[in-house]
């Protein structure tokens, strides 16, 4: 027998139907109600297709077809696809946030890989949430596994010029709140900024992620980049499709992919295109599956140094569909390549740095050089101090650089509906030098972690001609957004950390050279304030189910917002016998 033969009859699928007995008939029976052929069953490596289509996820839209195309590329490899579906995060539709239902998918994900006879995985992600929930619920597997991006939308337009997702509607209903944009514009806008299936095409969450699989070798070369819109990316899902089943003949697992020094590369590629904030809760928790060690330390410490080169919204002007024109993704790691580990292996077979090594940029104005970048430290920077002891996270390149240093008064708020019942009062007593914080937005206070860390600047702040204030808060900030706000601080307010006891008045500090985020009350008014603290009110209906199971087990910003049950990873032997 050769060494193919004896592979085949090793396969994970085989466990299922290779016995003779009742398991085996039962398992093969019914597979063979789809019309499926005896050599089905031979050993050929089976690739389950994850798909996270939904007519609720727009950014997702599309995936039947990449499904179908992934299918052909695995038939024409020698391989079997199983399409199956799991739950699909849409950004754009879920309350309270996305981000909640994050590590339900992933479980999804995982028991759903561990309980079928697959050799192999394709993750068909897009939309923010999907690209980690898929990647953390097959890290806790470590199977043979690919990640094919959806692509992102061709760009959006309004009277001529490039708009895009996210990014300018920020801008443009501040421009209304100021009294700049007639309303009946605004309403003009949304007409062209979603022009085609794919996700956000400004650099947010979804492209920041899709790079990032991209620059973790788990996804082929020029995944990023390439619009949903164009026929490249079928291509790219029927190359997807053959490579896979090389990888399972060759048995290289996810975990073969995804080392400590690919995720070092992914920061580091974080920070050369402006990346989302978002990536460092995603990342730590992808990495805390597998039991690599990457903490906001890792994070802080690789992208200091690394200068910002793609100039698109929201740090820049430009949108993905001209980075994809310009290059992609690797001309990025290309000139960066002397802080990259050039030598890590990838799904393609090959390395990075063979990855890379032909690229060829087309325009340096949207991926600009090293030596003229577009911000020349332009990593996310952590900053620590009584009013974040375990850190808390801010995305230089979309700061204002005046407010990077920074002190001012505090103008606190206790939850979302807070502030926004608030905010665009004319008595509000606020100025521009003044610190919006806003409390009670973390993993366990929303619940869920939701994007409202970039709280809109009142409206009589906006009139005096101002576009951005210093905003702290424990929640996170949509991929697409800009300006200087602190993210991520923890420990949260929900859970009595320092930003919990911030009253209106108190004195703050930023100094993000020093990364320091100082509260100047002392340390026996904090402890005399934290006496008097309870912990805010839970609405009744949050007291069972998932929302209940999320509270009691979500871990914090700083270790990655995951169930403390899922950290690390079970493998995916085989399962008991269902007969």
């Amino acid at each position: 027998m050769s060494n193919q033969d004896k592979d085949k009859k090793n396969r994970r699928s085989q466990g299922w139907f290779n016995g003779k007995g009742l398991d085996g008939y039962q398992h093969r029976s019914w597979m063979r109600n789809q019309g499926r052929p005896d050599d089905f069953f031979d050993g050929r490596p089976v690739i389950g297709i994850c798909n996270t289509w939904s007519e609720l996820t727009p950014c997702n839209g599309h995936f039947r077809e990449l499904a179908e195309k992934v299918k052909v590329g695995i038939y024409e490899a020698g391989g079997v696809p199983v399409e199956f579906p799991v739950t699909s995060l849409g950004e754009t539709m879920m309350r309270p946030t996305a981000m909640m239902f994050r590590n339900l998918v992933s479980m999804d994900v995982e028991e759903t890989i561990r309980a079928n006879p697959m050799d192999g995985v394709v993750l068909l992600c897009g939309c923010d949430k999907t690209t980690p929930a898929l990647l953390m619920g097959a890290a806790s597997c470590d199977l043979p596994t690919m990640v094919l991006s959806g692509g992102p939308m061709l760009n959006g337009k309004h009277r001529g010029k490039d708009i895009g997702s996210g990014t300018h509607v920020f801008k443009f209903i501040a421009e209304v709140n100021a009294g700049k944009m007639s309303q009946e514009e605004f309403d003009q806008t949304e007409l062209g900024m979603s022009r085609s299936v794919g996700n956000c095409m400004t650099m947010g969450t979804a492209s920041t992620m899709a790079c990032m699989v991209e620059a973790l070798g788990v996804a082929l070369t020029g995944n990023a980049a390439i619009p949903a819109a164009d026929a490249n990316r079928k291509l790219m899902a029927q190359m997807t499709g053959r490579r896979i089943v090389e990888l399972v003949k060759d048995n290289v697992k996810l975990s073969d992919i995804l080392t400590k020094e690919a995720f070092e590369n992914a920061i580091l590629v974080n920070a050369a295109i402006g990346g989302s904030t978002n990536a460092v809760v995603h990342s730590i928790a992808i990495a805390g599956r597998l039991g690599v060690d990457i903490t906001l330390d890792d994070w802080d410490r690789l992208g200091a140094n690394v200068p910002t080169l793609v100039n698109l919204l929201p740090s820049g002007r430009y949108l993905m569909e001209d980075f994809y024109y310009a290059g992609g993704l690797p001309i990025v790691m290309k000139r960066i390549k002397q802080h990259l580990h050039t030598q890590l292996l990838t799904v393609s077979g090959n390395t990075i740095g063979e990855n890379i090594d032909a690229a060829e940029c087309y325009n340096d104005d949207v991926i600009l050089p090293y030596e003229s970048p577009l911000c020349t430290n332009g990593g996310i920077a952590v900053v620590r101090g009584n009013l974040a002891p375990q850190g808390a996270i801010i995305k230089v390149s979309a700061a204002s650089k005046n407010l990077l240093k920074h002190t001012g008064r505090a103008i606190a708020f206790e939850n979302l509906e807070e502030y926004k019942s608030s905010y665009n009062r004319e008595d509000l007593d606020i100025n521009a030098d003044d610190i919006i914080l806003l409390k009670n937005n973390g993993p366990v206070g929303y619940p869920g972690f939701p994007e409202t860390g970039n709280v809109s600047i009142p409206s009589k702040i906006l009139k005096q001609g101002v576009r951005d204030m210093l905003r702290i808060s424990d929640a996170r900030m949509s991929g697409t957004a800009f300006g200087t706000v602190v993210l991520h601080t923890a420990p949260e307010a929900a859970v009595g950390g320092p930003i919990a006891l911030v009253k209106t008045g108190d004195m703050i500090t930023l100094d993000v050279s020093k990364r320091l985020l100082h509260l100047d009350v002392s340390d026996e008014e904090l402890a005399s304030r934290k006496k008097n603290w309870q912990p805010p009110e839970i609405p009744s209906h949050e007291k069972r189910g998932y929302a209940y199971l999320y509270r009691r087990h979500v871990t914090q910003a700083d270790t990655g917002a995951d169930f403390d049950f899922l950290v690390g990873h079970s493998g995916a032997e085989l399962p008991k016998s269902s007969h």
